[in-house]
């Protein structure tokens, strides 16, 4: 071979070598971008000036409307939503332990900022009206005073859990001087509350007939005000037991025999009233 043309071909290869070199770089990039577009981990992070709840949360209905501190309700029908419960128990050197009783609902600390899911987040407390603390577990501590305390559930996007257009919370009057607690049965909603004289206003009455697994009338939300007296006439075909959660009350029923409970609705919130053995939602309270 001439030596112009050994020259020419060597030339070649060692332009050919680089080429070859890069490829195996080429495709370890490709792989990682193809990683990336289809479904890696996911992350919280998300861009300046998105919030938490635009950027991740996706159970449930975001609403317009916010809460105290700007925190926007995140709507759930009311057989997904969480339920709370708040009891205050003085404390020996002063101040109120707080328990939380809660319902299709867990404490989830190590994945707050997260995305929104059913059932998980944290809670609030608001003494006075004004956000103090907050709560991953059922239990927590508000110093000494006379106090109004509400206790209020979030998801972990920061975002509020409501039903039908209203927080999911639940509130208690603390009183000025450390007195026993109600008991957990009782219907009282405070660790200390003056003495009460009986209501003059009747209230309203609701009646209900249960006929196997059929409610009449269907069941629905009652609208109520904190306060306001309510009358339950309950008539089922069986031997049953009706519970008004979040306020843990019992009506025990005979079949064909009307039972009757009255309570006052001194906590705000979203409660449920069901039977125990037949498993059948009667009818719903919603206490503003």
């Amino acid at each position: 071979m001439a030596a112009p043309a050994r020259a020419a071909t060597a030339s070649a290869r060692a332009a050919l070598r680089p080429v070859g070199a890069v490829r195996p770089l080429v495709a370890l990039v490709a792989a990682a971008l193809l990683l990336v577009g289809c479904g890696g981990r996911a992350t919280t992070h998300h861009k300046p000036g998105t919030s938490h709840q635009e950027a991740t949360g996706s159970s449930g209905t975001l609403l317009a409307a916010r809460d105290e501190d700007g925190h926007r309700l995140r709507e759930l029908p009311a057989a997904d939503a969480p339920t709370v419960r708040v009891e205050a128990r003085p404390d020996s050197e002063g101040g109120w332990n707080v328990h939380l009783t809660v319902e299709r609902f867990r404490f989830t600390p190590e994945s707050t900022g997260g995305a929104a899911l059913p059932g998980r987040g944290h809670a609030r407390l608001l003494v006075d009206g004004r956000e103090t603390a907050r709560l991953y577990g059922p239990w927590g501590y508000v110093p000494p005073g006379a106090h109004t305390l509400t206790v209020r559930l979030h998801a972990d996007d920061h975002t509020v859990w409501a039903v039908a257009g209203a927080p999911v919370q639940a509130t208690v009057r603390l009183g000025a001087t450390p007195a026993t607690a109600a008991p957990s049965s009782a219907p009282a909603a405070s660790a200390s509350a003056p003495p009460s004289t009986a209501p003059t206003d009747p209230g309203r009455t609701v009646t209900l007939a249960i006929t196997g697994t059929t409610v009449q009338p269907p069941p629905s939300r009652i609208e109520l005000k904190k306060g306001e007296r309510l009358t339950l006439r309950i008539t089922g075909d069986r031997a049953d037991t009706v519970h008004v959660h979040g306020y843990d009350r019992e009506l025990p029923l005979s079949p064909g025999t009307p039972a009757t409970l009255t309570l006052t609705v001194d906590r705000t919130g979203l409660f449920e009233v069901e039977t125990h053995e037949s498993g059948l939602v009667l009818t719903q309270l919603v206490v503003r």
